[in-house]
């Protein structure tokens, strides 16, 4: 019988050089810099002209930078025009991109109904359901999970109990129904209101006047829009009720606070994924992601008429106070 060679406690000197070689493998493939094959191409198609879309493109490009990743990027900027969709694709597929980044609806849209043998990288786009029909694409939605929402509505007004919401059944049922689930969770209590036209708004603001601590804004292209922009903020003020923005540009106009996106970071969220896609790894393996970093406004002006307070710590931390 043929027996196996005695393993002591010690290594030989050629056992100790493989298994430091081993080790150098492993932490370079963990942290180190990503190897590549030479010559590959990523095609950015930029939606719009504006300054989150040249921000996420630059942290992509940095992302890869600072790992030493030698791809090419060929950017198509479509300016907000769908008609440049189609060119962009096609010079992608002559220069045989491996990887489509796609930044906005407008290209990501076009990319996913027309490219099937190519990844699809998604950055600014709202939701995942465009991403979750393709098999070849993945990406940065920009929405964030609720129970997150919820948590930052019970960190900047402690004590909140009960929170109005307006939605459209069409855009953001299933929203709201992991809301209601998770608020029952956390101890609150959602009043959803539905908005399925304009007529409708005046009627469930109204309703939520004796009810909601706070009216909680979600993306609907219904309910929130520049044309409902003064009813809502004017009840909110009447009714001392603080309004929850989707952005900092909200915050301007008086809502109270709103959290918002990194957007370098989720251009360099993107330049991880195709990297990923570039050493291998399929796209459908790589689950969409909302964006790992939380930033937030908050106006001052708001919460002094509301008579809130709002602890140092949050006002520090703000990306941008309106005072």
């Amino acid at each position: 019988m043929r027996r196996e060679p005695t393993r002591g406690p010690f290594l030989t000197a050629s056992r100790i050089a493989a298994t430091v070689l081993v080790l150098l493998i492993a932490q370079a493939g963990a942290g180190g810099a990503a190897v590549l094959p030479a010559g590959m191409r990523v095609a950015a198609i930029v939606s719009q002209d504006a300054v989150p879309y040249e921000e996420a493109l630059s942290g992509f490009r940095s992302h890869l930078e600072r790992q030493g990743v030698a791809v090419q990027i060929d950017v198509y900027p479509l300016h907000g025009d769908p008609a440049g969709s189609d060119a962009a694709l096609q010079s992608a597929r002559r220069d045989r991109a491996q990887v489509l980044l796609t930044l906005g609806s407008l290209a990501t849209q076009e990319a996913v109904r027309q490219v099937k043998d190519t990844p699809i990288v998604a950055g600014l786009v709202l939701k995942a359901d465009d991403l979750e029909e393709a098999a070849n694409a993945t990406g940065v939605v920009l929405e964030f999970p609720v129970e997150l929402e919820l948590r930052w509505l019970q960190r900047m007004l402690p004590g909140l109990r009960n929170i109005g919401v307006l939605f459209n059944p069409a855009e953001n049922q299933d929203r709201i129904d992991e809301a209601t689930r998770a608020a029952r969770d956390m101890g609150l209590t959602l009043h959803p209101r539905k908005v399925t036209t304009p007529r409708d708004l005046p009627g469930a603001l109204d309703s939520l006047g004796n009810r909601a601590d706070v009216l909680w804004g979600v993306a609907d292209q219904v309910v929130l829009n520049p044309q409902t922009v003064r009813p809502i903020l004017l009840f909110s003020l009447h009714n001392r009720i603080p309004f929850v923005g989707l952005s900092a540009t909200w915050v301007k106009a008086g809502a109270l606070y709103a959290l918002d996106r990194d957007y370098g970071d989720i251009g360099r969220q993107c330049a991880e994924m195709a990297v990923k896609i570039l050493q291998g790894t399929a796209p459908r393996s790589i689950v969409p992601a909302p964006p790992r970093k939380v930033v937030y406004s908050v106006n001052m002006k708001t919460a002094r008429i509301l008579k809130l307070d709002i602890q140092s710590g949050l006002l520090q931390g703000a990306l941008a106070v309106v005072d």
